[in-house]
C-alpha cells in the first residue's frame, strides 16, 4: 500500500512551501490531504483503479494527479523539484519541537545548519544566541525538544502501529497453514507508542508460514529468517518480529510475549509457588516436567487460581493483586459507546457537512453525536464567528427535524485563553448543547499558572468538558504540565467531565490520568476530534486508553443514552 508513503510527501511538501513562505491555504491543502490519506484502509492504487481518488475529502484535481504520477511512476515530481530548491535536510530540523520553518530556514541560512547534531552542537556552543529572535532560553528548548525527538525516533504512535499490524496479518491470514493469528505485546497492550511489532502465529507448517512473511510486499528488508522466529524491517523502516507455534502452544506463547517484563516476572513467580513452571510453550509440572496446559490463554490464568487478566491491564500495576481480590474492573468495551462528541465540520476545519456527519455517526451505531468547532480567535483552524455560530445552531435544528435514529448536539470547542476566560460571551455558550474548552496556544506556561487557566474554565458554568487536557502531540511536542490531581478535584467539584482525546497523536488525557480519574470519582469522555468521516474509528484508540485507565462503562458519560447525557451535563 502506497498511502502512507505519498502521505508522507504530502506532509514534507507542506513542510517545503513553508519553509519557502508559500500560500498558507496551499500548505494548509496539503497536510489536510496528508491526513485522510493516512486514515484510509483501502489501498489508494484500488481507489484510483475505480477513478474515485477525488471522492476522498481534501483531493481535488491537483492532487490526484499526484498520486496517479506516484502510483505510476514512484515519485512526485513537483516534490522533486522543490527538493532541489529547498534543502531536504531541512525536514530534519523541523520535526524538533521548538523549531519550525522559518527558524530552520533562519538557521540554515545564517550558520549553515543542516542536520540535528549540527544544530545540536551550535545550541550547546551557544552560537544559535543572537540570531533574530533567539536567546539563551531558546537555545536550551531546542536542546530539550531535540533529546524529545530522538527519545520516541523509533517508536511508532499506537495508530500507526495497529495500521501496520492490520495489514501485515491481513496478508498472512490468507496463507496455507496459518490457524490463528494475533498481535502481541506493547501493541496487545495497547501503549501510546511502540517499538516494534509483535505477530504470532500458530501452524503445523511454520517454513511456508516464513516464507511467506519474509516476501510479503510490506517487507523491505529481511533482519533474520528461522523455523519459529523471522525478523524484518517494514517499507516505512519499522521493525517486525513474528514467531510462529504449534496449535497447543498458542494461548502460553500469547500469553508469554503480551505481558510487560514486569507482569511476567510477578506470573512466574506465582507458578513456582504452585510447583508449575511457565514458558511460553506451555504450563508444566516442576517435578515430573509434564505439560498441563498451553493451547488457550485462560488456562494459565485458571491454573494460577485468579481471573483472567485483560491484556491492557499487564503491567504490574495492581492488576495481579486485584485478580486475587476478584476485584478486576469490568473494562469498558467499543459498543458501550453511544456517541462521539468532539466531531469538526465545514463551519471549521473538518471536511463535511452536519448532515453527513450526522449520516455517518448513524453508520457507526451512535444515538447522538456533538458538533464542536474552533471558536471565533482560532483563525488557523478557520474559528466559527458569532453570526456564522448562529447559523449553524439553525442548520442542526433543521437536520434533526429531517433524520430519525440519531440526535445531533451543536456545541463548540472554545478557546481558553491565558486568562483562562473563554473566546465566546456566557449568552453564546448559553444557546450550545455542549462545550468542550480546550487550549490551543501559550503552552510556555509554569504549571501552576496552565493549572490555574484550566480550573478557571472548569468553573465556568457552560463548560461541560476539558479538551485533550496537556496539549501533547505524541512523537512531536511535549504537553505542558499541569497539576492532574487539582484539576481532577475541581472536575468532581463542578460537574466538569475530562476528555480522553482519540486522535492518534494526541491520546490525551493518557492511561495515568483515566486511572487517577477513577480513583478521585472524576467522570470522563472518549471522543475522536474527527475531521474526515474515517476518523470515527479513531474510537477504538480512546478505547485503548480508557482500558489501560482501567475505567469502566459507569466511569464514561457517553455510554448514556442522550437524554440521561444531557440530565447529566445540565446540571452544572
Amino acid at each position: 500500500m502506497k498511502n502512507l508513503e505519498i502521505a508522507r510527501i504530502f506532509n514534507n511538501i507542506a513542510d517545503l512551501l513553508e519553509i519557502r513562505g508559500d500560500n498558507p491555504f496551499k500548505i494548509r491543502a496539503y497536510r489536510r490531504a496528508a491526513l485522510n490519506l493516512e486514515g484510509i484502509a483501502e489501498d489508494l492504487a484500488t481507489i484510483s483503479a475505480r477513478g474515485d481518488l477525488k471522492e476522498i475529502p481534501g483531493i481535488g484535481k491537483d492532487l490526484s494527479l499526484k498520486i496517479e504520477e506516484y502510483l505510476h511512476t514512484g515519485y512526485i515530481s513537483y516534490y522533486e523539484e522543490l527538493k532541489k530548491e529547498i534543502p531536504e535536510s531541512l525536514l530534519g530540523l523541523i520535526a524538533i519541537q521548538g523549531v519550525g520553518p522559518k527558524k530552520a530556514k533562519l538557521f540554515h541560512d545564517a550558520l549553515g545548519i543542516t542536520s540535528i547534531d549540527e544544530l545540536q552542537e551550535m545550541a550547546q556552543s551557544h552560537q544559535l544566541h543572537g540570531l533574530p529572535g533567539i536567546k539563551e532560553k531558546t537555545e536550551e528548548n531546542i536542546l530539550r525538544g531535540i533529546a524529545f525527538y530522538r527519545q520516541g525516533i523509533e517508536r511508532m504512535t499506537l495508530g500507526y502501529a495497529m495500521a501496520i499490524s492490520k495489514r501485515l496479518t491481513d496478508q498472512l491470514r490468507g496463507i496455507p497453514g496459518v490457524e490463528q493469528i494475533d498481535s502481541a505485546g506493547s501493541l496487545r497492550r495497547r501503549m501510546e507508542t511502540i517499538g516494534d511489532i509483535d505477530i504470532l502465529v500458530s501452524s503445523s507448517l511454520p517454513h511456508e508460514v516464513m516464507d511467506a512473511f519474509v516476501h510479503l510486499p510490506d517487507v523491505r528488508q529481511v533482519l533474520g529468517k528461522g523455523t519459529t522466529k523471522s525478523s524484518v524491517l517494514t517499507q516505512e523502516g519499522y521493525h517486525v518480529d513474528l514467531r510462529v507455534v504449534q496449535q497447543d502452544q498458542y494461548g502460553a506463547a500469547l500469553a508469554y510475549f503480551t505481558g510487560s517484563k514486569a507482569h511476567n516476572i510477578r506470573i512466574r513467580e506465582m507458578a513456582v509457588k504452585k510447583g508449575f513452571k511457565i514458558s511460553e510453550y506451555g504450563i508444566f509440572d516442576e517435578k515430573s516436567g509434564d505439560r498441563i496446559a498451553g493451547e488457550k490463554e485462560e488456562d494459565i490464568y485458571r491454573l494460577l487460581g485468579i481471573h483472567f487478566i485483560p491484556p491492557e491491564l499487564r503491567e504490574d500495576r495492581g492488576e495481579i493483586e486485584a485478580a486475587l481480590k476478584g476485584n478486576l474492573p469490568n473494562l469498558i468495551q467499543r459498543e458501550d459507546i453511544k456517541a462521539d462528541l468532539h466531531i469538526h465540520s465545514r463551519y471549521s476545519d473538518g471536511a463535511h457537512s452536519i448532515r453527513e456527519i450526522a449520516e455517518g455517526a448513524m453508520k457507526m451505531g451512535y444515538k447522538y453525536v456533538a458538533i464542536t468547532d474552533h471558536s471565533q480567535s482560532l483563525g488557523v483552524a478557520g474559528g466559527v464567528s458569532i453570526d456564522t455560530l448562529i447559523a449553524k445552531i439553525e442548520e442542526t435544528e433543521k437536520v434533526n427535524r429531517e433524520l430519525l435514529g440519531i440526535r445531533v448536539l451543536c456545541g463548540t470547542e472554545v478557546d481558553v485563553r491565558p486568562d483562562g476566560t473563554l473566546d465566546y460571551p456566557e449568552d453564546v455558550l448559553s444557546k450550545l448543547d455542549i462545550v468542550i474548552a480546550s487550549i490551543h496556544s501559550v503552552f510556555k506556561r509554569s504549571r501552576e499558572e496552565q493549572t490555574e487557566r484550566i480550573i478557571h474554565a472548569m468553573r465556568n458554568p457552560h463548560v461541560h468538558i476539558i479538551g485533550h487536557l496537556t496539549g501533547r502531540l505524541l512523537k512531536e511536542r511535549e504537553g505542558y504540565e499541569v497539576n492532574l490531581d487539582e484539576i481532577l478535584k475541581v472536575s468532581v467539584e463542578t460537574g466538569t467531565a475530562l476528555e480522553v482525546n482519540a486522535y492518534p497523536q494526541r491520546l490525551d488525557m493518557n492511561d495515568i490520568g483515566c486511572r487517577r480519574a477513577k480513583e478521585l470519582g472524576a467522570k470522563v469522555v472518549i471522543n475522536t476530534d474527527a475531521h474526515v468521516l474515517h476518523q470515527f474509528d479513531y474510537m477504538d484508540l480512546g478505547v485503548a486508553v480508557a482500558r489501560r485507565g482501567w475505567l469502566e462503562k459507569r466511569d464514561v458519560l457517553n455510554t448514556l443514552d442522550v437524554e440521561s447525557f444531557l440530565k447529566v451535563i445540565r446540571k452544572k
